[in-house]
């Protein structure tokens, strides 16, 4: 009797943070004719991960992952959305994941570029092949150009040229992806906390030098980092960012074109028109706004 050849692994496998953008990625993925098993991090991934195929799952569940993956048949890999790095403490260590306990533990030092590095790594050692959200979603990745009604001025321009400067200065020490820039002065460069709460300080800031003036002024300036590993961990904005801009009296938002995901463009796009904000696409090759 013939044996039929093996089935080629085809599904893929979504490690869902929080926010939008796993649910982004798994219904491009699905609407492309790709089965889809996303495991979910326990207390960041959305609840409307439960219309997929899934799993959920506590940091260090590496066995889980890797034997539901194999019985699911999915052989790429997807990482995205937001989490916060765990203690150790909060590891929770399947029997699976006992077999390449040195490795992971390897993985808790160094900086986020590092981290996020060793990530794709180990789980390439494993056999699968890891893609970054924008090649199953070309869609959400951030074009060239303008966006929206109002255009950046002569000033917002010189301040998005410092913005890009800044990050591209820090990139060597593996720091932040976004810096905030009001009249040719940096106000934040975003560390641990994330973006949407480096614009909640830059709010008092930005009201240095405006002498009682309510007019907008400043730029978040967002892009990946000089060397960052595109499969993960690439920037992303939506309508909260729009919403913290706001709040934070800026004029608008740079963000890097092929570097910044977009979650809910429409909205997004809509939300900047709404506060009167300006976003543009910058072109990371001259390092100038398009």
């Amino acid at each position: 009797m013939a044996i039929a050849p093996a089935k080629s692994p085809s599904g893929l496998t979504i490690i869902a943070g929080g926010g939008q953008m796993p649910l982004k990625v798994a219904n491009a993925a699905t609407s492309a004719g790709r089965a889809v098993h996303i495991f979910a991090l326990r207390g960041a991934a959305e609840p409307e991960i439960e219309n997929f195929s899934h799993t959920w799952i506590n940091f260090g569940h590496i066995g889980k992952i890797l034997s539901v993956s194999k019985a699911e048949n999915c052989g790429e890999m997807v990482i995205v959305g937001s989490a916060r790095r765990p203690r150790l403490a909060d590891l929770r260590i399947d029997f699976g994941a006992l077999w390449s306990l040195p490795s992971l533990l390897g993985l808790m030092a160094g900086g986020d570029n590092s981290v996020l590095t060793g990530i794709i790594e180990f789980f390439e050692s494993k056999g699968f092949k890891v893609l970054g959200a924008h090649e199953i979603a070309p869609e959400l990745m951030a074009g060239k150009g303008v966006f929206s009604r109002r255009r950046p001025g002569k000033a917002d321009r010189k301040d998005i040229a410092i913005g890009l400067e800044v990050i591209a200065a820090l990139g060597a020490l593996d720091v932040g992806q976004a810096t905030v820039v009001a009249q040719q002065y940096v106000l934040a460069v975003e560390a641990a906390e994330g973006t949407d709460r480096m614009l909640q300080r830059c709010k008092d800031l930005n009201k240095w030098g405006k002498s009682g003036s309510r007019k907008r002024s400043g730029v978040l300036v967002k892009c990946a980092k000089p060397g960052q590993e595109r499969r993960i961990d690439l920037p992303t904005v939506g309508p909260e960012t729009i919403r913290h801009a706001s709040k934070a009296g800026l004029a608008g938002i740079a963000i890097a074109a092929n570097e910044v995901l977009i979650v809910d463009r429409e909205q997004f796009i809509k939300a900047a028109d709404d506060a009167g904000l300006f976003v543009i696409g910058v072109d990371m090759q001259d390092g100038k706004p398009a």
